[in-house]
């Protein structure tokens, strides 16, 4: 049957949400092939709002210098860094595409996103104590972990981090490591700086206020985007040879109505986020790192507790958290019947047994939305015993929705990174997941490009250029030194990173 509904000029490629993922792969895919044409559409009335925004996330360039939860404990007690290996060469290749584009286009709209903020692990007890130090054992081992520091002396702590450690507890056993190449990121800028950049080329045209209604998959294998304009309430379609759903939250329900075969079983549990914010530019100056502890026993991955500096917007922020909270909504602007309308044949069996298997995470978030003031100010004061309740205040950070997936051997799991679905023909794919997606979005799109555009991608045409956006793209650079501190020098350079004291933040 043959549409009646107004089209929009057809188009190689539809990006749906405008975050980090979609202009990450949108201006790779135009450094490819220039030729190309682009169409993006967004819900909202501007770029990064949802998830990539500053405020709606922890900002930190996850490169695991401080999150203990990519380094667990094996029975045996050693310290698995594999993860911690992956992420650091991921945020690696980040940084070397950031450069790229910064070195290529010089404008000001992607100038000053990303800071030098040191990475500070910090630990109570014993038996963290001496995790933390075989943790830095193992990693210093390789050439990503270099000059990270240990440290179980409470002067040297102090001199770092001397909020949490004044009025801390005498008797009490602590330790810490520092990583000074750590970074804060303000993933909004960014992402609204490469949106411009991506406005710029010829062939990308951009819908604001444009929501995706349905997707057809057609028997020539493009697809029929049907949008609608949440303004005029008129609703268009356009025809494009290949989709990519990077909406954040919105990615499920979207990823549901495409009907592809590969989407069947999954599913998402979206989890609330917030921080105290502190408001006190006297108690913000004197902190001048990411801290990050370990979290609770029983306690899921996103518990991880940090008191964080951040840049936003040329001014140095404070804040601690996450503390999570239960919403049925799968964005920050979504509704609160994302998650039942998400719920389909295909996905209950998963969700229900990842759920069962999952009841650490329900008990966790019931007490996280029952905590009261009097409940967060304790836990700020675990990291800053003198924490005054008058100069902090809560504040709604984004709305993460974890996947859910089928497994043969229990039913459904919960996963607690990202993770790409992609239709078999690669004419569609979408992003799912949260943390630690932002850091990592160059080397998951450079994946999605080279399974969707194979025979492209195998050409020396495609070769060079992948080469020439990220130049250790086929390296391990946690075996080879000189290459990592060659990659590292040049990237910050490139990206202008300052330390914090030449920022004024120290």
């Amino acid at each position: 049957m043959t549409s009646t509904t107004p089209s929009l000029p057809a188009t190689d490629v539809v990006l749906i949400g405008a975050g980090i993922m979609s202009a990450t792969l949108g201006l790779m895919l135009k450094e490819l092939d220039p030729t190309l044409t682009i169409s993006i559409f967004e819900r909202l009335d501007v770029a990064a709002a949802e998830s990539s925004d500053a405020w709606n996330n922890a900002g930190t360039g996850h490169s695991a210098f401080c999150e203990l939860n990519y380094t667990p404990e094996r029975p045996d007690g050693s310290i698995d860094i594999s993860k911690a290996l992956k992420i650091a060469e991921q945020f690696e290749q980040s940084k070397q595409f950031w450069a790229f584009l910064t070195e290529k286009y010089d404008v000001k709209e992607i100038e000053r996103f990303i800071n030098y903020i040191p990475h500070m692990s910090f630990v109570m007890g014993r038996e963290n104590v001496e995790f933390l130090r075989k943790r830095h054992a193992a990693l210093t081992q390789t050439a990503l972990f270099k000059g990270m520091k240990f440290t179980d002396d409470r002067a040297e702590i102090e001199s770092w981090i001397p909020l949490v450690m004044e009025g801390r507890d005498p008797e009490q056993t602590v330790a810490a490591t520092r990583m000074d190449l750590g970074t804060d990121v303000n993933f909004g800028s960014l992402t609204r700086g490469m949106f411009y950049l991506l406005q710029e080329k010829p062939g990308v045209t951009m819908h604001f206020h444009h929501e995706v209604e349905k997707l057809h998959h057609n028997a020539d294998g493009s697809w029929r985007v049907k949008t609608k304009n949440l303004e005029s309430g008129q609703e268009v379609e356009t025809q494009a040879r290949f989709v990519f759903i990077g909406a954040g939250g919105g990615s499920l329900p979207l990823l549901e109505k495409s009907h592809i075969p590969e989407a069947d079983g999954y599913g998402g549990f979206p989890v609330s986020g917030q921080w105290l914010r502190c408001v006190n530019p006297a108690v913000i100056e004197r902190h001048a790192a990411k801290v990050y502890g370990k979290a609770s026993v029983g306690s899921p991955p996103m518990s991880v507790p940090h008191l964080d500096t951040r840049v936003i917007d040329g001014e140095k922020q404070l804040l601690f958290g996450p503390y999570a909270g239960f919403s049925t909504k799968f964005l920050k602007t979504g509704s609160y019947f994302d998650l039942p309308a998400s719920i389909q044949f295909g996905n209950v069996k998963p969700m229900i047994m990842a759920g069962l298997k999952n009841l650490s995470l329900t008990k966790y978030l019931i007490q996280q939305v029952r905590q009261s003031p009097d409940d967060r100010l304790a836990a700020l004061r675990e990291y800053m015993p003198e924490a005054q309740a008058q100069d902090w205040e809560l504040a709604i950070a984004g709305q993460r929705v974890q996947v859910i997936k089928k497994d043969k051997k229990q039913g459904g799991v919960l996963e607690f990174g990202t993770e790409v679905v992609t239709a078999a023909d690669g004419t569609i794919a979408a992003l799912l997941g949260a943390s630690p997606g932002a850091s990592t979005a160059v080397s998951i799109m450079l994946h999605l490009v080279q399974k969707c555009f194979p025979q492209q991608s195998a050409t020396p045409e495609w070769q060079a250029k992948f080469h020439e956006m990220v130049p250790t793209l086929g390296h391990t650079l946690a075996d080879e030194p000189e290459l990592v501190n060659k990659t590292r020098t040049r990237t910050s350079t490139i990206l202008g990173l300052v330390t914090p004291a030449e920022l004024g933040v120290s």
